[in-house]
């Protein structure tokens, strides 16, 4: 199977969706639990309830509990505002949220409080910039809304383009008169089948025929990613186990006993890393524990995972080695952990 494939499907009643690249999944979106968190890009009127003295934040009031805003210097309890839902909320913790709101969709990005029209820097053809300016620049009036063309505006037609900068405009403007009143949840964030709309391209076929998640193979791949061990080229094995504080992972060369078997190994996990993650939507602090190598040999699997987590949409911060000689990670939460069961 040649190409990109979405596909939209349910799992439990919740909706779900796929890309499938060249016959192998790719990416895997699925909602929450209906009493589940929010969805990130949700947007609350908040209250503030009090300050975090000594960490800059505060904590806020919204109809579905506590939400936590960082780096929120003279906020005043009891104060109104907008906010929206950044990540996955932790067990325990508040809702993460941010008061720079984001209306984002497939082509346009409009951003509040930051005037101006940007074209993102990888369409390159100096016309194309030209036309695509002069289809939203006259959507531009108000000096308060700023426009991102996305990089996918490249691949649809200038009209589609700017109609889309104009629903988000629309939307923005709609949220911005809503800054009274009691906490309220005022917009909720793109389910599993909006985002894969969203973020996945203009795919070469879609699937949405009820349990096309069989005959495309979707169960059967993420069937295999939570089996005891994921098998990498080569015959090595990467296992990837959540716990509470952190992700660990673990490389294990297998039967290779060549004086290279670790450094293979190592290469071919660092590869297959980022897809793990992605896939059973794990993020915050990971710990991988990489087969033994030479030192000298650290530098060139640095650069391997630079490139593997580069063309990944998530954002991670790759920390670097401990004194152990463990690998550390720091991935944004940006989804709910997945489990076996989530599935069956």
């Amino acid at each position: 199977m040649k190409g990109r494939l979405v596909a939209l499907d349910h799992v439990n009643g919740r909706a779900a969706a796929a890309l499938i690249v060249d016959g192998q999944l790719e990416d895997f979106l699925i909602d929450p639990v209906d009493d589940g968190p929010a969805l990130p890009g949700t947007i609350y009127r908040a209250t503030v309830d009090r300050l975090i003295k000594g960490q800059g934040g505060v904590f806020l009031k919204t109809p579905d509990g506590n939400a936590y805003l960082r780096g929120a210097k003279g906020r005043a309890p009891g104060e109104i505002m907008l906010v929206q839902v950044t990540g996955v909320t932790e067990p325990g913790k508040g809702i993460p949220v941010t008061d720079r709101l984001l209306f984002k969709s497939k082509f346009a990005i409009v951003t509040p409080d930051r005037p101006g029209l940007n074209i993102s820097r990888s369409i390159t053809d100096e016309d194309l910039r030209l036309t695509l300016r002069a289809a939203v620049e006259p959507l531009c009036e108000d000096d308060r809304m700023g426009v991102i063309l996305r990089s996918i505006a490249a691949e649809a037609d200038p009209d589609e383009v700017a109609e889309d900068a104009s629903e988000m405009l629309d939307l923005a403007h709609a949220m911005d008169a809503e800054r009274t009143g009691a906490p309220q949840l005022l917009f909720n964030g793109p389910d599993a089948h909006h985002m894969a709309w969203r973020e996945w391209g203009i795919p070469d076929d879609v699937e949405t025929e009820m349990g096309c998640f069989e005959h495309t193979g979707v169960l059967e791949q993420m069937a295999a990613i939570f089996a005891d061990g994921m098998a990498l080229a080569g015959g090595g094995t990467l296992y990837v186990e959540p716990t509470r504080a952190l992700v660990a992972v673990d490389v294990n060369t297998g039967a290779d006993g060549s004086p290279m078997a670790g450094l293979k190994t190592n290469i071919a996990a660092a590869r297959a890393l980022p897809r793990a993650l992605r896939l059973r939507g794990l993020g915050g602090q990971i710990v991988v524990d990489f087969a033994p190598m030479a030192k000298k040999d650290r530098k060139q699997l640095e650069q391997v995972l630079t490139a593997a987590f580069k063309k990944d949409s998530t954002e991670t911060n790759l920390v670097g080695w401990t004194v152990m000689g463990n690998f550390e990670l720091q991935r944004k939460r940006e989804r709910a952990p997945l489990v076996a069961k989530d599935l069956t």
